[in-house]
């Protein structure tokens, strides 16, 4: 996941947070930040370039499938002819 994305997140729940409990630990935001990306780590995420390459090679079978799909009805045509 994108880190200013994650630098965002753990921005918001630190605003969240009360001003007396804030200044009473001056490290929250980086607490708050490792902890959401200790939690994204353990999801079985992928990256946008990844999900994109993916979708590419899936279009890319499907076509092929379809081509595939396309000779064998031709040649079953032509197997019932006979």
């Amino acid at each position: 996941m994108d880190p200013k994305k994650i630098e965002q997140i753990a921005r918001q729940i630190t605003a969240s947070i009360p001003a007396g409990v804030r200044e009473a630990a001056d490290n929250i935001e980086l607490k708050v930040k490792q902890a959401v990306q200790s939690q994204l780590g353990k999801l079985d995420v992928v990256t946008r370039e990844e999900m994109d390459i993916q979708q590419e090679l899936v279009m890319r079978l499907r076509k092929r499938v379809e081509e595939l799909e396309d000779r064998l009805d031709a040649l079953d045509g032509k197997s019932n002819q006979e």
